[in-house]
């Protein structure tokens, strides 16, 4: 199932409860080069939609005290835009849902003013004064400016299996959904972030992008990705590979598993699968994470009955941010969610021959996208 595009699972999801109670987003990020320099920088952007069926003439922002205390629930697309590095910054921009226009069916489309998004192409911009963050907590944000135009090329797939089908999104039967449908992605184009011009070409991008969709979101909550990889057995590039690893807690029927992580690497075209929702697989996964005074550490290890996985990763505690969210009922649960894009690390793969574990290769990860939190005190 891995390189199996299914753009139905990149369609909008939010119909019957899931209107009123529920997140869509679609998730990007790659790398682009100074236009001056040359010099490498990591890039996000997201276009975020919450509870569609509350819609109001304005965006209805969950952390406004008026609307806590009212109770009201979220409702808006939130276009959040950023970078990593030392100066990371995430930028949030938010369009009341009566305002942006959503083709549902495959292949979607969202637009509101200047800000687009398809499986083919991103437009937008999102400016914020240093004097509008500070007075507008509620926008869950930093202040600067970033506008972008890209084209996508969705090469690579990671289509989950039975648990993102039809009939378990029907049966709402799982509080987050995951689908992958460009774990690595070519980008074109440009983007200007805080007065600054970047390039952005499919051979240097490391792009990626996936969704996520239900009703709350998971802790733990991990992910790890990149498609930028060098074989220590050869010392090349692996021009046609990629890793993608999330999970973490999922719920079904809002019973939570055990610790449980999605785990997949396409190697130069040939598949390894750790699904633990396939479970001819017998899949086992160890995970853990590490905070150090100045760097995270995920450790991971993943095998099923004729191959294993095993991943390390670290980021530099200054070039990440803790990312914001808020869920569909209007709690912010997440409030030390570790997010980076230029993570580097070692992932091992193991091929089991006559019963016993043989190392197929190593393989040096740089331009990693790394994810990592749990759930603490709800913000007040």
């Amino acid at each position: 199932m891995f390189n199996q595009h299914d753009p139905n699972r990149n369609a909008f999801m939010l119909h019957g409860p899931l209107a009123h109670l529920g997140y869509d987003w679609w998730w990007h990020s790659f790398t682009a080069q100074d236009a001056e320099t040359g010099e490498d920088k990591p890039f996000f952007v997201e276009y975020f939609i919450c509870n569609p069926a509350l819609a109001e003439d304005e965006p209805v922002l969950g952390q406004l005290p008026a609307n806590r205390e009212a109770k009201k629930r979220p409702s808006y697309l939130m276009v959040k835009a950023g970078c990593w590095g030392e100066d990371h910054c995430q930028l949030h921009r938010f369009f009341s849902l009566k305002k942006t226009r959503i083709h549902g069916d495959a292949p979607y489309e969202v637009e509101a003013e200047d800000c687009f998004a398809s499986e083919t192409a991103l437009r937008g911009s999102v400016n914020v004064t240093e004097v509008e963050a500070e007075a507008h907590p509620e926008w869950m944000c930093d202040a600067g400016s970033m506008s972008w135009d890209l084209k996508l090329d969705k090469q690579i797939a990671f289509n989950v299996g039975y648990g993102a089908s039809k009939p378990l999104r029907d049966a709402e039967a799982f509080a987050m959904y995951w689908h992958a449908e460009g774990m690595k992605t070519a980008f074109t184009g440009t983007v200007t972030c805080n007065g600054r011009k970047y390039v952005v070409t499919p051979e240097r991008c490391c792009g990626y992008a996936d969704k996520n969709w239900g009703r709350d979101f998971t802790s733990p909550w991990v992910w790890l990705s990149s498609n930028c990889l060098v074989s220590k057995k050869t010392g090349k590039p692996l021009q046609n590979s990629v890793f993608d690893i999330g999970g973490g807690r999922p719920k079904i029927y809002f019973l939570p598993l055990d610790r449980r992580l999605l785990g997949v690497f396409y190697y130069e075209g040939k598949e390894y699968d750790f699904n633990f929702s396939k479970l001819h697989l017998m899949v086992k996964t160890e995970f853990s994470f590490e905070e150090q005074a100045d760097e995270v550490i995920w450790h991971v290890r993943q095998e099923n009955y004729q191959a294993a996985m095993e991943t390390e990763i670290r980021c530099r505690k200054k070039d990440m941010l803790l990312v914001n969210y808020e869920a569909p009922d209007g709690v912010k649960r997440h409030n030390r969610l570790w997010n980076g894009g230029n993570g580097w690390g070692t992932v091992k793969l193991y091929d089991k021959e006559d019963g016993q574990w043989k190392l197929t290769d190593e393989v040096e990860a740089t331009h990693v996208g790394c994810e990592y939190g749990e759930y603490c005190e709800a913000s007040e």
